[in-house]
């Protein structure tokens, strides 16, 4: 096992064996709230489906099959792999409230629901219908989703943080640092202490000498 994995393996998140995967990130507190350690809740049985086999991701454009928004497309805004959900802008809403207290009846606002696989489809991006597709291999040995229907390849979507920024399409700004700044190397370690660094820096002398200190 490579070091980075096994890293990876110890700072991996344990979860109890009877915790609930919902739309909060279990690190947050409103899952913790959810899944507190004494409560116990029915399991959920779910169809297992690898890694390999995954074929949507944040930034996909879906269709919605079944439900009040059939027919409707969005992009897919997040993905829980655990429950096999995707969560599509601005389409299977409902409203609550939030921020409720026994003073304040909280802010109405409207969220969306998370959607099956099995409710959702991929939109071929050539004639923007819905289409299954499948993973295939180019001659180059690029792994790519394919659409069954047309055979054309559906590009997987760039890879977008979650505070919306692209990596590879970022460019940098007037206060920005640059990559050659941040790399420049302005320290040179020594073997001497920060007081005596200043020190040296101001030309200030010490002459004092001090008695020597035995520990045992």
């Amino acid at each position: 096992m490579r070091l980075t994995q096994l890293l990876a393996a110890s700072h991996k998140m344990t979860l109890p064996r009877d915790y609930r995967f919902g739309m909060s990130r279990p690190s947050t507190v409103a899952a913790k709230k959810k899944n507190p350690p004494a409560k116990r809740r029915s399991k959920i049985f779910v169809d297992t489906v690898s890694d390999r086999e995954w074929k949507y991701f944040r930034g996909d454009t879906v269709e919605v099959l079944f439900g009040k928004d059939t027919g409707k497309q969005g992009k897919v805004t997040q993905v829980v792999r655990a429950r096999n959900w995707v969560v599509v802008d601005s389409l299977n809403t409902h409203y609550r409230y939030i921020g409720r207290t026994d003073d304040y009846r909280g802010t109405y606002v409207a969220s969306e629901a998370p959607l099956l696989l099995s409710q959702v489809s991929l939109v071929d991006p050539t004639d923007k219908k819905p289409t299954d597709v499948e993973w295939r291999y180019t001659e180059e040995g690029e792994r790519v989703r394919v659409s069954l229907r047309t055979g054309r390849i559906i590009p997987k979507p760039v890879l977008q943080r979650r505070d919306g920024i692209i990596p590879e399409q970022w460019k940098d700004g007037p206060k920005d640092t640059s990559v050659e700044d941040a790399l420049e190397k302005t320290y040179i370690p020594s073997l001497k202490t920060f007081q005596e660094e200043i020190m040296e820096k101001l030309g200030i002398v010490d002459n004092r000498r001090f008695r020597k200190s035995f520990w045992y």
